[in-house]
């Protein structure tokens, strides 16, 4: 199979599935202007920051308490109840939470009168939380954005004529009339007529893409100046749009090894805190020093210290890097796969449907001197004894004909031996086309053209090298410092020859299975990080053993493609080294904000233990550091921050 074992298979959990297009608007602008108010926690930090900033001026203006003290409690109640909530559910689970850290600093400072202070902490915390989830939103939406290419509406036929339905209602089996200027509305394949299809939010490629009867077009891309009718072959809520955003959230509920690392160091570290704020407010004391400063230093700390921007370092920067991926036509399934991807320093390749198309091509044709044939001639004989042939051969023998434009003449009495060849009448003569009884010595196939049993030429087929191969294969060597490993079950001269047209040095052929998994082990145990791309059943053992594995998706198989830690779509092995720059830009991300984390967490430390930081400076340091860091990881949403 393809690519819809993975794309539009069952082993996403339902609940997990997309809904419908049925009744979703069509413009993806207006919902997204309302974004930010249909967050609740934007909702409560606006309600917060308006009643602060009602309740300042009359408390700056001497005013009297009863007109701003009501002000001051929904600032404190609005912005504060959430994260206090969140907290006390993860002290029952015995485990602290750093937004109770913050409102027991900012109920601290009411407590001492410290009443502006303390509301002015709750106001920028609930503010950075909003601008945080917002920031989050982001990567979901530039994902989710895909879903409102698709159409609200379809052109359907049926037998009664034409009819226009919400493309939620179609059915595989449908057939479609695509008009020029339209959208498609569900994945399937053309019927007949010619066009173009702009699917570059699909894959990715910058040119429009030839249309004919038997290809591939899908929801959401746009049709050309033809018309094409399509017959639908997947559902809408399967669709590839639909699946990039269901495989985009799964990946947002997994966690990276640094995620992971931060998380367990946090519970330790906010523990730490606690102890250490409680060290600052109780030895000044003893030593004599005023409760209500002591105290507010102490608060000071909590806020300052918390680590709030440590914990907001990893996942944006490795979320974005998903969905960036994911516009581009490379399905990354999680983000621990996102961030294995930028520790690779060696590319291990399958060939067959690799490297190589998977799929055998007419490179060379000789006719027989004597045959009165030229390679025209001689392919249009071979071509229309094969044509009504479904045989992979016969395919691309009918294909090079095509391509050259060559008239096949009908074919009569057809049959087909398997293993040997066909045989049909043509223009009165007995044409057999059929492989030589003899082994040749040649890594590509050998096809021999008889008529009426006498030899009049021969065709060489061999499975074609992928165009961005060689260009691919360098490129990864760029990136890694060490040129590919090619490992195949073919032959050694048909290995031979691709790594030679890859400039790949370390060839191992005739591997079985098991072979090219215990290949990447050997490679690995030797202090190798192996990334492994394939796309064959064969493949499986040995993407399941690599350090991190990427399967080819349009012909891979499906075993291939669940084992894989991600996908590519489009057939471009270009989209390789592509995702592993993408990958090491966001690993960048990730140290640069834990480095800007740990600076302003250090600074505002040791101002506050060493001399004197005032409670509003150091509440805008800290939120302003967090939410600096959230911005700082999506900037892989633009192109322009990792393509270098």
């Amino acid at each position: 199979m393809s690519l819809h074992a993975f794309l539009y298979g069952g082993r996403v959990s339902p609940t997990l599935a997309p809904a419908p297009v049925t009744d979703r608007p069509a413009p993806a602008t207006p919902r997204r202007r309302t974004r930010a108010l249909a967050l609740p926690e934007a909702r409560w930090a606006l309600l917060a920051t308006v009643a602060f900033l009602l309740a300042l001026p009359l408390h700056l203006g001497g005013a009297p308490g009863w007109t701003y003290g009501p002000l001051y409690v929904i600032a404190y109640a609005a912005g504060g109840w959430e994260p206090a909530r969140e907290g006390l559910r993860a002290l029952r689970e015995k485990t602290l939470d750093v937004d109770l850290l913050m409102i027991v600093a900012a109920l601290g400072a009411a407590a001492i009168g410290q009443v502006l202070d303390g509301a002015l902490l709750i106001v920028i915390f609930a503010t950075s939380g909003a601008l945080e989830a917002l920031a989050t939103a982001r990567t979901a939406d530039s994902v989710r954005g895909l879903l409102d290419l698709a159409p609200a509406t379809a052109t359907r036929v049926t037998p009664e004529g034409e009819e226009s339905v919400p493309t939620g209602q179609l059915a595989v089996g449908d057939v479609l009339l695509i008009r020029p200027g339209e959208r498609v509305g569900a994945d399937g394949r053309v019927l007949d007529g010619i066009s173009e299809a702009d699917q570059a939010t699909i894959t990715g490629e910058p040119l429009p893409v030839l249309k004919t009867p038997g290809d591939e077009v899908f929801a959401g891309t746009l049709n050309g100046t033809g018309a094409l009718r399509v017959r639908v072959e997947r559902d809408p809520a399967d669709s590839v749009i639909a699946r990039i955003v269901t495989l985009v959230e799964e990946a947002s509920r997994t966690k990276a090894p640094t995620q992971l690392f931060i998380e367990k160091v946090e519970q330790r570290y906010a523990v730490g805190v606690v102890a250490a704020t409680l060290a600052v407010f109780a030895v000044p004391l003893a030593f004599g020093a005023d409760l209500t400063g002591a105290l507010l230093r102490a608060m000071t700390f909590m806020i300052v210290a918390s680590p709030c921007a440590v914990v907001l370092a990893t996942m944006p920067p490795l979320l974005s890097a998903i969905a960036t991926a994911g516009r581009h036509g490379v399905l990354v399934k999680s983000a621990v796969a996102m961030e294995r991807l930028g520790e690779i320093d060696l590319a291990a390749l399958d060939k067959t449907g690799t490297l190589t198309e998977g799929a055998p091509e007419v490179t060379a044709l000789s006719p027989a001197p004597d045959s009165g044939l030229d390679e025209d001639a001689l392919l249009a004989l071979a071509a229309a004894a094969e044509h009504p042939s479904e045989h992979p051969l016969a395919r691309a023998i009918v294909a090079a004909a095509r391509s050259r434009g060559l008239r096949l003449a009908p074919a009569d009495d057809f049959t087909a031996q398997p293993g040997h060849g066909v045989t049909a009448t043509i223009d009165g003569h007995a044409i057999t086309v059929g492989r030589p009884d003899t082994h040749s010595d040649t890594d590509a196939t050998v096809v021999l053209v008889a008529r009426d049993g006498t030899s009049v030429g021969s065709l060489l087929l061999t499975d074609r090298l992928r165009p961005d191969a060689p260009e691919s294969a360098a490129a990864l060597t760029a990136l890694t410092g060490a040129t590919p490993v090619l490992l195949t079950g073919d032959n050694p001269r048909a290995a031979a020859r691709v790594a030679t047209a890859t400039g790949i040095t370390d060839v191992r052929a005739g591997l079985l299975p098991q072979d090219k998994a215990d290949a990447v082990r050997h490679l690995q145990q030797a202090g190798r990080k192996v990334l492994f791309v394939g796309d064959g059943v064969n493949d499986a053992p040995a993407l399941a053993a690599a350090h991190t594995s990427i399967a080819m998706g349009r012909a891979g198989s499906d075993l291939a493609l669940d084992t894989a830690d991600a996908v590519v779509v489009r057939d471009e092995l270009a989209a390789i080294p592509t995702v592993v720059r993408l990958s090491r830009a966001a690993r960048r991300l990730v140290t640069q904000n834990l480095v800007l984390a740990g600076t302003f967490i250090t600074a505002l430390v040791l101002w506050d233990l060493l001399g004197h930081l005032p409670l509003p400076l150091g509440v805008a340091g800290h939120e302003g550091s967090t939410v600096l860091v959230g911005l700082n990881g999506l900037r892989l949403l633009r192109e322009s921050a990792w393509r270098k």
